[in-house]
């Protein structure tokens, strides 16, 4: 069953006591004793951000379809944004055969476990198909995913840096096209020179994201304000955490652990602003959103509630929903990815 809270490692996060004493010692001792370690992850930290172009590697072929190749990947890149840390993120990248250059989607997935996780899933299916219509694809598989590093040791930090690994690759591959001798691009296998000119000189780049991918993708997009044309697949598009919470009945303790760190966090940290509905002025994509009248993970409450914000900051969105359509929109999945095609079609352009 769907979930996203549990996508993050259980870890602990404190901060300094204070101690009882006058108002001003008080307010003196909490300058001193309190850091904040996270607030480099707050959306408007990460709109100034200043980003570093991350290491794009090929590691190895994957499989060959009849009309396209999948990739292994390697992205190396920092989680914190500041500072020096180094992260690699596996994932996988599928190109059309032919000649390109191709136009590119980039891929979030949604909630997967991850003793059952490995490089592609939740987002196979989808690619394979713009695969099979003339789209590059690529998916990150996120850290503590499949062979990527571990990921932050608090719930919280690991969920921001969701966000700095979909920026950093979406920045990295904005510089593809900026220089197209871009020493970040490599590859350790002889003869992919042509698959590396395919990526560095795509045609276009699109955003395609399900259920908790698409909290990532609307994030992403409020950090960036990049016109991307996204679409969007039963999105949780709650405002964190409320979005965190909502699905904390279904931890193994019924959600404790999760909510006394959340108390903690919000005792140090506004969380209005981790939240990107706070936001939604800064999104300056095309949206399509799909949505089921059965989905039993993300209610549909939430994405009509989503559109009506869209609208009413007067963004570019287009909605449909589908009667009896699961999380996963079937049985009209074929329909989906069909507007998804013409919608990638009509909007994309050269960056």
């Amino acid at each position: 069953m769907f979930t996203s809270i549990v996508m993050f490692s259980l870890g602990w996060f404190s901060y300094g006591y204070l101690h009882k004493t006058t108002p001003q010692e008080v307010v003196t001792e909490t300058k001193q004793a309190v850091t904040k370690p996270l607030e480099k992850y707050s959306i408007e930290n990460l709109q100034k951000a200043n980003w570093q172009d991350g290491i794009f590697i090929i590691e190895k072929k994957i499989a060959d379809e009849k009309e396209y190749t999948s990739y292994l990947f390697t992205f190396t890149f920092n989680p914190e944004v500041e500072g020096s840390k180094k992260a690699k993120t596996t994932g996988q990248i599928n190109i059309p055969k032919g000649d390109g250059p191709f136009p590119l989607v980039l891929m979030f997935r949604g909630y997967v476990d991850q003793t059952m996780y490995s490089t592609g899933t939740g987002t196979r299916p989808a690619a394979k198909y713009f695969a099979e219509h003339g789209f590059m694809t690529i998916a990150p598989d996120f850290l503590g995913y499949a062979g990527s590093d571990t990921e932050a040791d608090t719930i919280f930090e690991s969920r921001f840096q969701t966000y700095t690994t979909a920026v950093s690759l979406l920045k990295t591959i904005e510089q593809f096209k900026l220089d197209t001798k871009s020493p970040q691009v490599s590859s350790d296998i002889d003869g992919f020179s042509e698959l590396t000119n395919h990526l560095i000189n795509y045609s276009s780049l699109s955003i395609w994201a399900h259920s908790n991918g698409g909290q990532i993708a609307l994030t992403t997009l409020a950090i960036t304000g990049a016109k991307y044309p996204t679409t969007l697949w039963a999105p949780a598009s709650k405002p964190f955490p409320y979005v965190v919470l909502y699905f904390t009945d279904e931890s193994n303790d019924g959600g404790k652990f999760i909510r006394n760190e959340l108390a903690k966090f919000e005792d140090v940290y506004d969380v209005d602003n981790y939240s990107y509905t706070n936001y939604v002025d800064a999104i300056n994509a095309p949206i399509q959103i799909h949505q089921g009248t059965a989905d039993d993970a993300v209610p549909i409450s939430w994405t009509n509630e989503l559109v009506g914000n869209l609208k009413k900051a007067d963004k570019d969105v287009t909605y449909f929903t589908y009667l009896g359509a699961d999380h996963n929109l079937r049985p009209s999945w074929d329909e989906v990815v069909e507007k998804d095609v013409e919608f990638f079609k009509k909007h994309t352009s050269e960056l």
